[in-house]
């Protein structure tokens, strides 16, 4: 098996397969670029979409992965075709039976050299981006103390108005509960979510639903506007949110008016409710 092939007195076998195993590893090479440098392309979008799923503003760009990536694809593609060249002629030499000098070590010093340059920026890129991505977060951290809670404030687009109470969700309840018997406005139903939840098992922050109105007030403007019977009985939403504040939430007068068309005059019969749940907070 090791003795000259035949028709060829001066190449053994061992030459051939050696000269494959050379090309097959310096295939896994190029394969192994191209493989690494798609990962360091698209390593730009996965920042930047890391960051849009975090709500975090974009302050620098992530193109230059792009071209770190593409370059390692490139070199992959001449490492294969260089592979392939060389083994080509190698083989030739073999089947001529002419002499086989050693092989210069300059191509893989090149791609070692290459490739060391190349992780090198990829350090330093990757540094800046850890640094601009701190300073970011610090910045947000900072305009998050320095701001104050605004998720709960107004909302003109739904028509939700959110007073922050100064008690607890019973005890609020209990205080707007007293309040609509003392002025002699019905309560309707108080449904109790929280409770309900844990009934089947389910955690919930406390949170309560009172409904209630007076039907002198509100038959009119049902008349007025048949559909505003949806949003009738009049209605607060008492809730804990995560940071253990309180909110008594109920919908703005202006939005219900604007919603159902409901006349000027009969206006007043529902702006009682911004009284209510001021009192009820306070």
């Amino acid at each position: 098996m090791d003795g000259p092939i035949a028709g060829n007195p001066h190449a053994a076998l061992n030459d051939y397969l050696a000269a494959e195993r050379t090309v097959l590893a310096w295939i896994r090479t190029g394969l192994a670029l191209m493989g690494f440098g798609f990962v360091v392309a698209r390593f730009g979008l996965f920042l930047q979409e890391f960051q849009a799923a975090q709500n975090t503003p974009s302050a620098q760009a992530y193109g230059l992965s792009l071209w770190f990536g593409t370059a390692l694809i490139a070199m992959g593609v001449f490492v294969n075709l260089f592979a392939g060249w060389q083994h080509a002629r190698l083989v030739g030499l073999l089947d001529r039976g002419g002499p086989v000098r050693s092989r210069p070590a300059g191509p893989a010093v090149t791609i070692a050299v290459f490739l060391a340059v190349v992780g090198l920026a990829m350090t330093v890129y990757l540094i800046s981006v850890r640094g601009s991505a701190q300073a970011t977060m610090g910045n947000n951290s900072r305009n998050n103390e320095e701001t104050p809670m605004t998720s709960m404030a107004p909302m003109a687009d739904n028509g939700i108005i959110n007073k922050v109470s100064n008690h607890s969700v019973d005890e609020t309840v209990e205080k707007l509960k007293g309040i609509l018997q003392a002025k002699g406005v019905t309560l309707f139903a108080l449904v109790d979510h929280s409770g309900e939840a844990e009934k089947v098992g389910m955690k919930m922050r406390p949170t309560k639903l009172l409904i209630f109105g007076n039907p002198k007030g509100g038959t009119p403007i049902m008349l007025a506007a048949p559909d505003a019977a949806i949003d009738l009985p009049l209605k607060i939403l008492v809730w804990e949110d995560a940071q253990g504040k309180v909110w008594a939430s109920y919908n703005s007068p202006a939005y219900l008016q604007q919603r159902h068309a409901i006349p000027q005059d009969l206006l007043p019969n529902i702006t009682v409710v911004d009284a209510l749940a001021a009192k009820a907070a306070e």
